[in-house]
């Protein structure tokens, strides 16, 4: 069986993850289009928000472990994430968010990932 991610040295999986990334920033972009309290974002401050949620989720995960991970499920999963898309905020320029705003965010995020899963692993 061919693995997809291993085809062409190792670029597929590359591409895998850029376009992970770039779905994540088109949810971010619909997150500050229908969640009071987070910022409306250009594609580029999407798309680096993106990257910095993704490095804090990983940071946190190498430091907690999967049961406290943002990519954890559960109410601590979910109270992760909202901590992570606020610190995003004193990273990314442009990036504004509310206490509010970034647990209504995380729950949005939360309902469009069971559909799209935005995850780079």
């Amino acid at each position: 069986m061919v693995r997809h991610d291993r085809d062409l040295g190792g670029v597929g999986s590359w591409v895998s993850h850029i376009v992970r990334f770039v779905v994540a920033a088109l949810v971010l972009m619909l997150v500050g289009y229908v969640v009071p309290g987070f910022s409306r974002l250009t594609f580029g401050t999407a798309l680096l928000a993106a990257i910095v949620i993704a490095l804090f989720g990983y940071v946190i995960e190498a430091i907690g472990g999967r049961q406290i991970s943002p990519y954890g499920h559960g109410i601590v999963g979910f109270i992760v994430s909202a901590i992570v898309i606020y610190a995003a905020q004193f990273v990314v320029p442009g990036l504004r968010v509310t206490i509010l705003g970034a647990l209504l965010g995380a729950f949005v995020i939360g309902i469009v990932d069971m559909f799209i899963p935005t995850k780079v692993r």
